[in-house]
């Protein structure tokens, strides 16, 4: 063999090595199972979250479709529905599902007349302020599943399903719709259906459901120094504009603040963030609060009705301190009405009993007040 031949023989030789080596490495590395931890651990999303637990998903799992598929077995009676709405409902909605004082009336705006066609007349009239709940709704089980999953307001799911169906048999009767001697339950449902005011004023986009056909807006790909061409506005028209009184003062302190001052005239520009400094200014004041009054607060809702420095639906936690600062009964005082509830100490809107909330977390929440909520 020449020269020329051995130094060939051993390069392939060495390269043989080489490959087997690697090949080795890379069988050593596929057979470890620490080695397969470790480059799964190299991805962050292996460890985020987990898998939903049964009960998890059956409590979520409540949806009622317009075919009424997911209905549970119940019922209830219009007059077992008063009782429920006059304790739970009524100190927000009104007696008769009429009052506007903290949301948009529930009944209202229907006639026998819409029963009869299935459409709503008052809601092709441009001066007619009020879309009521009644006028607007098309199936009855979006009302019956939204009282399920929301309502009452300060604890949501916490209706017993019977008491949900006599709480939608009694707004029914309010609209004329089921007679004050009627039980409404799982089988008749359906046919409660067809006396729905509203029932046929559902209108089909048929562009978003047709997945072949062009997006009503186009956009650009854009993550930085993207062209803003329009904003995004919300307009009242006139003679709507302050029918619930003034949207301003109803900003609830959660999350950002979008009500127009509807006192005034519209302004020519596009609507901004209302109250932003007081939002900010009580941000600010809340994050300095005690941690444990806080987390009760929130998980009560507390704030729905209450702004730390600004009147809402009720008073402010600011105006409660400087009330009671001189009452030496006032721990004792704030305790019952935070349990109990009460009326006519700070308007016509009466405070709604929180009777799930225990003694020790009451008297957390009385002394954070009295401190002035700080």
């Amino acid at each position: 063999m020449s020269k020329c031949h051995k130094q060939q023989a051993a390069a392939w030789a060495c390269l043989s090595r080489s490959t087997l080596g690697l090949l080795a490495s890379v069988a050593l590395f596929i057979l470890n199972p620490l080695a397969q931890t470790l480059a799964a651990q190299t991805k962050p999303w292996t460890q985020i979250g987990r898998a939903a637990t049964e009960a998890e998903v059956k409590a979520w799992d409540i949806d009622v479709r317009a075919d009424f598929s997911g209905l549970p077995k119940g019922s209830g009676s219009v007059a077992l529905g008063e009782e429920v709405w006059e304790a739970k409902c009524s100190s927000c909605h009104g007696s008769f599902g009429e009052s506007n004082d903290v949301f948009t009336p529930i009944v209202g705006g229907t006639t026998k007349k819409d029963i009869e066609t299935g459409l709503v007349a008052n809601l092709k009239r441009s001066d007619f302020p009020q879309r009521t709940t009644m006028m607007k709704l098309s199936t009855l089980s979006t009302l019956w599943d939204y009282i399920n999953r929301a309502m009452p307001w300060n604890a949501p799911k916490s209706l017993k399903v019977d008491e949900v169906y006599a709480v939608t048999a009694y707004i029914l009767h309010l609209a004329d719709v089921v007679p004050a001697e009627f039980t409404l339950n799982d089988r008749n449902m359906a046919e409660i259906q067809k006396r729905i005011p509203n029932r046929e004023g559902k209108v089909r986009f048929n562009g978003l459901w047709d997945v072949r056909a062009k997006p009503d807006v186009q956009g650009e790909l854009c993550m930085r120094d993207c062209k803003v061409s329009a904003e995004v506005a919300s307009i009242l028209p006139e003679h709507a504009r302050n029918a619930h009184g003034n949207l301003a003062e109803q900003n609830r302190f959660i999350g950002p603040s979008r009500g127009a001052d509807t006192s005034k005239p519209p302004s020519s520009e596009p609507l901004r963030l209302a109250l932003a400094t007081e939002t900010a200014h009580a941000g600010k004041a809340v994050t300095a609060n005690i941690k444990t009054a806080l987390s009760i607060a929130k998980a009560q809702n507390c704030l729905a009705c209450h702004g730390v420095e600004q009147k809402l639906v009720g008073p402010s936690f600011r105006d409660v301190t400087a009330r009671y600062k001189a009452n030496d009964q006032a721990e004792a005082i704030l305790i019952s009405k935070i349990s109990q509830g009460g009326g006519g100490n700070w308007g016509s809107i009466p405070m709604p009993a929180q009777p799930q909330l225990g003694s020790d977390d009451a008297r957390i929440l009385a002394r954070w007040i009295l401190d002035g909520a700080k």
